[in-house]
């Protein structure tokens, strides 16, 4: 997995805000990341040595998980979180 954090208040509590908020202070993070990159601070050369900072496919793989990450979270806090179904047998009585 990508990206895995465990983001807990003083409490001890899981809060949708303050995942919510992380998640899009980290997806503001790499959207600046993949503009730098695109626009040349992917890597440099140094006597006679090309060093590349930051690989732009990882970065897009991230921008995309954080992107799915915010969704959810924004559906769990309206209410609409995952609909789970163990299973239902139908029963004829």
């Amino acid at each position: 997995m990508l990206f895995q954090e465990a983001l807990i208040c003083k409490k001890g509590v899981i809060t949708t805000a303050t995942r919510l908020e992380t998640l899009n202070n980290r997806l503001a993070e790499y959207l600046q990341c993949e503009d730098s990159i695109l626009n040349g601070a992917q890597s440099y050369a140094l006597a006679k040595k090309t060093i590349t900072r930051a690989n732009l496919q990882e970065v897009a793989e991230m921008i995309k998980y954080l992107e799915k990450e915010i969704a959810q979270e924004e559906s769990r806090s309206r209410g609409r979180g995952r609909n789970l179904v163990a299973g239902a047998i139908p029963i004829d009585i």
